[in-house]
């Protein structure tokens, strides 16, 4: 049987676990070949000595599926170029990038240090940015040659970066910057055959199950029927915007739990006063009132 990734390349960074394991196995079931990036450190990102990632593949490999695994630091400027690397010499391709990594160091802003703040910005945002910037260079080559490129980029943005999120600025922030990324590469790599496309994601991982009070009550299984905070709820969107189907839905950002999918709109331009000239700072109440007034309301910051 025929797959929807048959013959595609696939890199899932952050895949020892949790979203981007779910993500790798099913794309290795549609029929892709996954290189599964995982450095092995705890969910606050601390060295653990593990390799979850060579579980992974060992699992894709049992099921019939190619998979290789790879350790390389998303956030590491040389690392991401080798994680490209690394399918090219295995597979001899790459068509789809699916930017997962990442961890959490909470805290209010007000008691954050200046490493929490560091550590999360580095692994979340660089994290995205580096393995792409290596991507579309090689992407960018196979066009200028002339070779036909038909890829996908996937970032992970959150509900916490498009709303808020009490206690957790520095991860808000970074995946604030990582859907405004999106929108950015989406426009700048249309014209070598590459889109760019977000998920904001609710699902039951490593990173979620720590959390306490209404967060924790939703993330618990369910004792029977549908669990819709399973990760691999997650997954199938993220395989299906990595196929060739989606070669016309670029710089969106959807946000996915469960059963449920939706497209999440960013800034817009809103209602506009002018004056025609320089305010004067005593006239600008009304005006301010009035622009708020004919506006909607913004969506509350979660655990507001």
């Amino acid at each position: 049987m025929s797959g929807l990734m048959d013959g595609r390349v696939v890199i899932v960074t952050g895949a020892g676990r949790g979203l981007g394991r779910a993500h790798a196995l099913a794309f290795a079931a549609e029929g892709a070949k996954v290189v599964v990036n995982d450095i092995g450190v705890g969910s606050d990102g601390s060295a653990t000595g593990e390799s979850p990632g060579e579980q992974v593949v060992e699992e894709i490999r049992a099921a019939g599926g190619e998979a290789v695994v790879n350790g390389d630091d998303v956030a590491d400027w040389a690392g991401a170029e080798n994680l490209i690397r690394t399918a090219l010499d295995n597979f001899g391709r790459l068509d789809v990038l699916v930017n997962n990594a990442g961890f959490l160091r909470d805290r209010m802003l007000a008691n954050m240090s200046e490493e929490e703040w560091d550590a999360v910005i580095r692994v979340h945002l660089k994290g995205h940015f580096a393995p792409m910037r290596h991507a579309i260079s090689h992407w960018r080559a196979e066009a200028k040659a002339g070779n036909p490129v038909d890829a996908r980029i996937i970032n992970t943005s959150s509900g916490a970066g498009l709303m808020g999120s009490i206690g957790q600025g520095n991860y808000a922030a970074a995946k604030a910057g990582i859907a405004t990324l999106t929108v950015q590469a989406a426009a700048e790599f249309a014209r070598y055959g590459v889109t760019v496309n977000a998920i904001a994601p609710s699902a039951r991982t490593r990173m979620t199950v720590g959390a306490g009070g209404e967060m924790a009550e939703r993330m618990a299984p369910p004792e029977e029927g549908f669990d819709e905070m399973a990760p691999e709820n997650v997954s199938p969107l993220v395989v299906w915007l990595g196929s060739t189907e989606s070669k016309d839905v670029t710089g969106r950002v959807f946000e996915v739990e469960g059963g449920k999918v939706s497209v999440a709109d960013g800034w817009r331009h809103g209602d506009v006063i002018d004056k025609g000239d320089r305010w004067d700072p005593k006239e600008l109440g009304p005006v301010v009132e009035k622009l708020i007034a004919g506006s909607q309301p913004p969506t509350p910051v979660y655990g507001a």
